[in-house]
């Protein structure tokens, strides 16, 4: 029985570390970026760069191993119709998270440049961060959805 609390526990923090994390570095870019300030731009980026490997990579490692132990544990098959679609969603969000991870080095890439030269950020940089909040919205909000089934586990 510990084994189950504690696949559940490491399974619910890999959940809180994607969505706070991913919440979290959005909110600091966005922050970040309506300064326009290109040295205040290449710090952040260069802090959400980090975070992003520490805490967003290691968590999406996690979670698909803690989930089909969990399943295991608990008796669930993996081809539950709530299961299913929570990995569905969580391909769909991989689908948007690396290349908002690419951007994201390339965002500090282009504000470090801007700092260090004294000129203004490029239009690569604006292209380059509309992309990435874009990619933002469907990434976190399948991650919701994830999340919702994977307290619901509704019949499908």
């Amino acid at each position: 029985m510990e084994w189950m609390h504690f696949l559940r526990w490491a399974h619910i923090i890999g959940a809180t570390v994607l969505l706070g994390t991913g919440a979290g570095i959005a909110f600091f870019m966005v922050m970040a970026h309506r300064t326009r300030d290109a040295r205040l731009i290449a710090h952040t980026a260069s802090i959400v760069v980090i975070a992003d490997w520490l805490f967003t990579a290691t968590a999406v490692v996690a979670q698909p191993v803690t989930g089909t132990l969990l399943a295991m544990e608990m008796g669930w098959p993996l081809s539950q119709g709530w299961i299913v679609a929570a990995l569905a969603l969580y391909v769909f969000t991989g689908v948007f998270w690396l290349p908002v991870v690419w951007i994201q080095h390339k965002l500090r890439d282009l504000a470090r440049e801007a700092a260090e030269t004294g000129a203004p950020l490029p239009e690569q940089y604006f292209r380059l961060y509309r992309i990435w909040f874009a990619c933002g919205f469907p990434a976190f909000f399948a991650v919701l959805a994830i999340l919702w089934l994977m307290v619901a586990r509704p019949a499908l």
